[in-house]
Parts: structure tokens; sequence; C-alpha cells
């Protein structure tokens, strides 16, 4: 059974949040500074809370950002073959149908380092689609992005919107009003 829930969570900008998500698609949103990625890490366990707690389903999470430069001189084909052991539903159909529509086959062989911030942004947005992942987190995976690949970023996120027992959350300053969502958390109100 799908359950994924905080409970009186705290951390950093987020204080006291209890929350609970469903399957679908559904999107963090708030202002600068106002908790959307600490909320995403302590999903991921990449962060635990200083009060409160996290339950989270069976399945995997997936969580990853590449921005940082640790990630800099792994190529894209080598940061998508480290992943995939983790995540035992990993989509490889997926992944090249987005590698392909996305335009990224020609930046395979690249360290991170030499893409553009909205090439890079594509690496992560497309192993997080091709994770298969219980949980899907993804943290402003339009920033950077040309119209055409928000289109098939979006396009993806319609048609997970009516999966019975997997979950997208994307965090992003604001919710949009083209994706059918589970649910809205505004940390903008919750603060």
């Amino acid at each position: 059974m799908f359950h994924l829930e905080v409970q009186g969570v705290t951390c950093g900008p987020i204080h006291n949040l209890s929350f609970t998500w469903s399957p679908g698609v559904s999107w963090v949103c708030g202002d600068e500074c106002k908790g959307k990625t600490t909320l995403l890490r302590l999903l991921a366990g990449d962060l635990q809370p200083t009060a409160g707690k996290v339950i989270a389903p069976e399945g995997g999470v997936f969580w990853i950002d590449l921005q940082s430069p640790e990630h800099d001189a792994t190529t894209v084909q080598a940061c998508w073959d480290a992943l995939r052991p983790h995540y035992p539903q990993w989509h490889h159909e997926v992944l090249n149908d987005l590698v392909d529509a996305l335009n990224m086959n020609e930046h395979r062989e690249k360290q991170l380092h030499m893409l553009s911030a909205g090439s890079r942004r594509k690496v992560m947005v497309i192993a997080a689609l091709a994770s298969g992942a219980t949980i899907t987190l993804l943290d402003q995976p339009f920033a950077a992005l040309d119209f055409g690949s928000i289109r098939i970023i979006k396009e993806f996120l319609h048609e997970a919107a009516e999966h019975p027992s997997r979950a997208w959350i994307v965090a992003d300053y604001t919710a949009p009003d083209d994706v059918p969502l589970a649910s809205v958390l505004n940390l903008d109100a919750q603060q």
C-alpha cells in the first residue's frame, strides 16, 4: 500500500509540517528559501528532521542533485550507469525515449562540467523519470530548459498523473495548470 507522509516535521525553514501524498503527480511550491529542496531531501532520507518523522513506502525514492561540483568529471552515460543498479525497476526504454526526445544522444560521453545548465538538468530529469522508483523527487525540473523540453517533461508527468502506485513530487515556485495534480503543498501558506 502506498503511504508517503510527514508528521510534525521540522528542519531548517520547515516547522511542524504534516502532509500526506497519494500516488500521481504532486507539487510542492513556494518562494525562495521556503524549504522546497529541504522537503525533498527529507523525503529522500538525505536529511533527517530535527523533529517529527517521515513515513515512506517500499520501492525506493529517487533523488539526486547533479549540480554540485563532485559530479563534474562524470560523463552523462556513466552517471546513468551508476544510478541504474540502485533502482530495480529502471526503465531502459524510457531512458532511451527521453534521450532521443530531449536531444541528449550527442552528450552521452561528455562530462557534466561540459554541459549547459539546461543539459545538465536534463541528465537528472531523464534519470529520475527512468528510475522506476515508487517515489520520484524532482527539484525545479524546468529550470534552464527550452519550451520544447518542458513540453516533453510535462507530457510525461501528464501520463504519470494516473499511476495507481507511484508518486512524482515536483518542487518549483508555482504549480502548473496544465498537469493534473494529486495535491499541491504551498510552503508559503505553511510559514
